[in-house]
């Protein structure tokens, strides 16, 4: 297939990496264009994932027409706040007939859509009978590094099948699920949960108290999904335990390095500052609670999230109001 992937960031670069071992001509769409012709030149993406061998199969571009114009797939790969933006600015130029297989997660900051829902405002009604989201636990360096991998593809089946297909093969696998809300919430809260977890290993609370906060988010994340129409089953999938596993105890994970910095009480700027990179939980913590509100669902770990993050209250703080919380049942 001929494969383009938007965004040249780590998970980006990741996935372009993935397609070309699989034998598809993949272009990487980039817009800083000193970073297209190191990429072409030097085989490696100087910014993100430095270091790591670029297969053959795969070039970049600085040209979003020309990215989105002929090719059979397109993999938008972008921050969630700039997904919108690039889907209009490449809408002449769009290949209406090309399968569409978004792996950006979050949610719009305001208007509240999932991923799916930006992309159902902006693409075609045949665009989006071809377009699927690809979720799951997948540390951009483990794949580009060829480390066993399971991600999910949500969509129509039909769909589901063609871009599954694309990706699937050395140690990456994929797997089918039509719940494509429940694979959206998450894949994007589990960001969340990740900082309150980094900010509690920040804080020195210990490893029974991390697993309380992923189960315990695990409740979060199923309560949110559900209420917007979501399978609860899938919570218990890729994109649900499985990312929400890695993200909160991987090492690798930019949104709980956030939550660490934040415990041992550095200042956020400060900390996006030096990570470099979009922390993407940072935004969708505050998305996450205004959505919370909308459909009347509860919260807890999310607003003490973001009480920390938009209003400045002390990490100690927050999660002693955790542990003050009155008794519940589990299955509440």
């Amino acid at each position: 297939m001929r494969c383009s992937v938007l965004g040249g960031g780590s998970w980006g670069t990741a996935l372009a990496c993935q397609l070309a071992s699989q034998g598809h001509e993949t272009q990487l769409w980039d817009r800083n264009q000193e970073r297209c012709e190191h990429i072409n030149t030097v085989r490696e993406n100087p910014r993100y994932l430095k270091g790591v061998a670029l297969p053959d199969r795969l070039t970049a571009t600085p040209n979003l027409g020309e990215a989105v114009s002929q090719v059979d797939l397109i993999v938008p790969v972008l921050p969630s706040h700039a997904l919108r933006s690039v889907l209009q600015r490449a809408s002449d130029d769009w290949n209406q007939e090309a399968h569409v297989c978004c792996a950006s997660k979050g949610i719009e900051e305001d208007s509240l859509n999932t991923m799916w829902q930006v992309m159902e405002e902006e693409l075609s009604a045949q665009s989006m009978a071809n377009t699927t989201l690809l979720y799951g636990p997948s540390f951009a360096l483990e794949v580009a590094t060829n480390k066993p991998t399971a991600v999910v593809v949500a969509g129509d089946k039909r769909a589901a099948d063609v871009a599954a297909e694309a990706f699937h093969g050395g140690a990456f696998r994929t797997y089918h699920s039509d719940d494509v809300m429940g694979v959206c919430i998450g894949g994007s809260l589990k960001n969340v949960m990740a900082i309150a977890c980094g900010v509690s290993d920040g804080v020195g609370l210990g490893a029974n108290a991390r697993a309380a906060l992923i189960t315990r988010g695990l409740a979060e994340v199923t309560r949110l999904a559900v209420a917007l129409g979501a399978n609860p089953l899938t919570m218990m999938g890729l994109a649900g335990m499985g990312d929400l596993v890695l993200t909160c105890t991987g090492n690798l994970s930019r949104n709980r390095r956030v939550g660490l910095a934040l415990g041992e009480g550095r200042q956020l700027q400060d900390i996006l500052d030096e990570l470099g990179e979009v922390a993407e939980g940072v935004r969708t913590t505050k998305s996450a609670f205004n959505l919370a509100k909308r459909v009347g669902v509860e919260l807890p770990i999310t607003a003490e999230v973001y009480a920390l993050l938009y209003k400045g209250k002390p990490a100690p703080l927050a999660l002693q109001h955790l542990l003050e919380r009155g008794r519940r049942s589990e299955l509440d």
